[in-house]
């Protein structure tokens, strides 16, 4: 209503020809649909605040920061009035990449919108609060981390909607991708993102190996779900084929088809394929991976399909496409983009109700099909592996092909995660070898590093490779290599001297996982962590154990100096070792790296040799 009224007010004083206020046509811009907040300027004779008027300085505010928030209108929703999803995709894409051009000094273009997960539905009326900023700049890329939530005016009630990561390309003028600045981040929460962002980038590259390799292994007979009461529904039911022209409100500032409205658009058309099938109003749960591998323009026509390529028990699987032409229908349609909409029916208490099966078409219909069931596993193995937290699952996750680029993913990023902290306090000190204690929560970490005259590159070869550690780490007896995953992985089953308080030498079965240097800047990291393999499950003569979150960060000091960290974070099995070699009761630890250091200069000269 007052809307309605201001807008009435300001056509009158355009009728009268009435000089109207900057300020109220600025409020009437930014004010009413949504503003983004960049950070303010001071104003010419502007006070600063006294000192001490605030109880504790704020951190510094990163530059790229963008907040944004929108007020949800009925044009905004849907049948439920609930806000629909391609809005919310619009408003996401459009705060992101006015992050990104923060950054880039220029224009940005949307490459890839990660897998989004929703919490929950936004009503009319309530805000919806979005704040993007840049995680990491790569070469000409760049991630951007989006958190949404919403926002009850009356009630006062915040609450996540979702959490996205966007990446966007930097380009000149004619096109062509430009070179990034770094980002240098300020506070913790930043600092972990920046490390943790080069292995969400190695995560998106290998997706697609991933499941190709997971439906290899797959039986290539479809086999059909019997569910009772309920009969097949041909996936070719829930077919759409819809057009549209791309004009001048759906362009971006570049000239090209604003990300957000292809999202929307592909949304759309996903949600009618659902319908389709279940007669019923759908719920988006889930979407997996946007990718858009080449621009449109305004003046093309997007052709966007859905079809319905999976249904399981309570939720549905839809893949939509989008392809564009020009005004030739001769000429080829080019691949904008593809995903895959995860899509559950609500009966009125909320529940997920039962879906109908679907009877895939012969050929491309049964691949997809096969693919949808693969995409859920995979679903489900990242969300145990990555988005579980760690006190709610066991220290030892189940090996499997399918899930080994997200236990890798997340053996990676916990050590980076632990490193990034903020609160390490120095705790013994002897000679060369300094010891540091975190204690957060219910865990006791610990860290080791010295300063050892050896390259950073040759450093990580040699305390890579688990079946030397015995050479220099007491408490190894030996460690088979059990499995060579790939270059960067491996499960060795490790051997220790250790006593259990059976009595009996502790086993383990471990992943390490390597990566070099993405930039400048970064360490040499080894992370390793517990899984557990079918072929060598816990024996009598051993007590199994686990480690939750190790391994050795190596950073150059120059060419010829490293400054080399081990980091653990302890079980209880382990506590007691950590406690009293902290409270100086026993200097294990500092005999250990002071024993790691004579390994890496022992063995240097011989790697130089064999490279």
């Amino acid at each position: 209503t007052a809307t309605l009224l201001l807008s009435r007010c300001l056509l009158k004083m355009v009728k009268e020809n009435i000089v109207i206020p900057e300020d109220i046509l600025s409020f009437c811009c930014n004010g009413l649909q949504g503003s983004t907040s960049p950070p303010r300027a001071q104003e010419p004779g502007e006070l600063e605040e006294a000192p001490g008027a605030m109880a504790s300085p704020s951190p510094p505010r990163n530059p790229t920061e963008v907040q944004m928030s929108q007020l949800v209108l009925p044009c905004h929703t849907n049948h439920r009035n609930e806000l629909s999803t391609g809005q919310l995709l619009k408003w996401i894409d459009t705060a992101a990449c006015l992050s990104a051009e923060r950054h880039a000094g220029c224009p940005c273009v949307t490459a890839s919108m990660d897998d989004i997960y929703f919490e929950h539905t936004i009503s009319v009326g309530q805000v919806v609060n979005i704040k993007a900023k840049v995680n990491r700049a790569f070469n000409s890329s760049m991630e951007v981390g989006i958190q949404v939530s919403y926002e009850d005016l009356c009630s006062g009630k915040h609450c996540s909607i979702c959490k996205a990561y966007a990446t966007f390309v930097a380009q000149d003028p004619s096109g062509g991708k430009v070179k990034l600045k770094l980002l240098t981040p300020q506070t913790e929460e930043e600092k972990i993102e920046h490390s943790i962002a080069a292995e969400r980038r190695r995560m998106r590259l290998v997706h697609k190996d991933t499941l190709k390799d997971l439906l290899t292994r797959s039986p290539r007979e479809t086999e059909l779900e019997t569910r009772d009461g309920s009969a097949a529904v041909p996936a070719e039911k829930t077919r759409v084929e819809s057009v549209e022209l791309v004009l001048p409100p759906h362009a971006n500032h570049q000239g090209n088809t604003f990300g957000g409205q292809i999202m929307a658009w592909m949304e759309n058309v996903a949600t009618i394929a659902a319908s389709r099938l279940c007669h019923a109003h759908p719920t988006l749960r889930a979407i997996e991976m946007f990718h858009f591998r080449g621009p449109s323009q305004v003046g093309d026509r997007l052709v966007l399909k859905a079809i319905v390529n999976n249904a399981f028990k309570n939720s549905m699987e839809v893949g939509v496409c989008a392809e564009a032409y020009g005004q030739e229908m001769s000429v080829s349609r080019r691949h904008i983009n593809s995903a895959f909409m995860t899509f559950e029916v609500l009966d009125p208490e909320g529940r997920p109700r039962t879906l109908p099966m679907v009877a895939p078409e012969p050929g491309d219909g049964e691949r997809r099909y096969r693919e949808a069931s693969a995409r859920k596993k995979i679903r489900l193995d990242r969300k145990y592996v990555v988005s579980c937290k760690q006190t709610e699952v066991p220290l030892s996750v189940p090996w499997d092909q399918s899930n080994k680029v997200y236990l890798s993913y997340n053996n990676v990023s916990a050590l980076k995660m632990l490193v990034a902290k903020a609160n390490w306090a120095l705790a013994r000190e002897k000679e060369k070898v300094r010891m540091y204690t975190l204690e957060e929560d219910k865990f006791l970490s610990f860290r080791i590093e010295m300063s050892v005259r050896i390259a950073a590159g040759q450093a990580f070869s040699l305390l890579s490779d688990l079946r030397r550690r015995h050479e220099w780490d007491s408490h190894y007896a030996s460690a088979e290599l059990v499995q060579q995953v790939d270059n960067d992985d491996m499960i060795y089953h490790v051997v220790s001297q250790t006593l259990s308080c059976e009595n009996k030498p502790q086993d383990f079965v471990i992943l390490a996982s390597r990566r070099k240097p993405c930039s400048k800047g970064d360490p040499y990291v080894v992370a390793f962590r517990s899984v557990t393999l079918p072929s060598h499950p816990a024996s009598a003569g051993f007590t199994r154990g686990e480690t939750l979150c190790s391994g050795f960060c190596i950073w150059p000091e120059s060419e010829e100096m490293s400054k080399v960290a081990y980091y653990n974070q302890a079980t209880p099995g382990y506590l007691n070792y950590v406690t009293t070699n902290v409270a100086g009761l026993s200097s294990n630890f500092c005999a250990t790296f002071e024993a790691c250091e004579k390994f890496l200069l022992k063995n240097k000269e011989h790697l130089i040799v064999q490279l």
